[in-house]
């Protein structure tokens, strides 16, 4: 998978895709716009590593982070809402999770939780990924193109 093929399926489409992103802090939006021509799909991106941004900036209900902290499926639900809603994207990432290597409010390493929202409305998935620092935010970022990619119908080559 590849973020070209995103890209070109976005381009085909007449759509777009903002990212409202912790755990990768804009690994996924620097993905998307390493491929030339990414300047008529990819809208911009929200860098939210502090939980208060994730509210302020984003829009992730306060209670909800005081409640279960900055790591939890419904937190990246609420982030592709705010990246998409507040960018004017068709379609919105949101990330957060636990690249390590120390635990994050009781979540262990590894923890990834990615939102997705679109027109038809929103969804999360969560993975367990393994490896250090590095490539669990790697891991992660391909994780949300593929997680893209699949509500795109592109075919895998």
């Amino acid at each position: 998978m590849s973020a070209a093929d995103v890209v070109r399926a976005l381009r085909e489409r007449g759509e777009t895709v903002a990212a409202a992103e912790s755990l990768t802090a804009g690994l996924v939006t620097a993905e998307l716009t390493s491929v030339p021509g990414s300047s008529a799909v990819v809208r911009g991106g929200l860098v939210v590593y502090a939980t208060d941004l994730k509210h302020t900036l984003a829009g992730v209900d306060a209670a909800l982070l005081a409640e279960h902290g900055a790591v939890h499926p419904e937190v990246a639900r609420q982030l592709a809402e705010g990246a998409r809603e507040r960018c004017g994207a068709t379609w919105g990432l949101g990330l957060t999770g636990v690249a390590g290597p120390d635990p994050q409010d009781g979540v262990a390493p590894g923890t990834v939780h990615i939102g997705l929202s679109g027109p038809s409305g929103s969804s999360v998935r969560s993975l367990t990924l393994g490896g250090d620092r590095d490539e669990v935010r790697k891991s992660s970022t391909t994780a949300a193109l593929t997680f893209l990619r699949d509500h795109l119908k592109i075919p895998v080559e």
